[in-house]
């Protein structure tokens, strides 16, 4: 395995994570960290991507423009008004197949 070497100030935080009893030991706490790096990797590449999915939209003319912020505001609340909605719909149409299928 290869060795790291780490700054005082980085040996001080890990000693103070396992003295606090939050990790178990030195290992855990880089553990952690690299974990905590991944998925911060993870959603940093996402973003990426759907800031190119915005880019490609307003490249292609799927915009809409608003008046003032109030008026996007109003365009946004609507928006997921009806999300909730449809989600809310489609949690009663699976409750009713469920119950349907018990009743056969």
């Amino acid at each position: 395995m290869a060795e790291i070497h780490l700054s005082d100030e980085d040996k001080a935080f890990i000693n103070e994570q396992v003295k606090a009893g939050i990790y178990k030991d030195a290992d855990a706490v880089v553990a952690a960290g690299l974990r905590l790096l991944g998925s911060d990797e993870g959603k940093v590449e996402e973003l990426r991507h759907l800031i190119q999915q915005g880019i490609d939209d307003v490249d292609a003319g799927r915009v809409l423009r608003f008046e003032s912020a109030e008026e996007m505001t109003a365009h946004i609340l609507k928006m997921a008004e009806e999300r909730k909605n449809e989600a809310a719909s489609s949690q009663d149409i699976a409750r009713g197949a469920e119950r349907s299928s018990r009743h056969v």
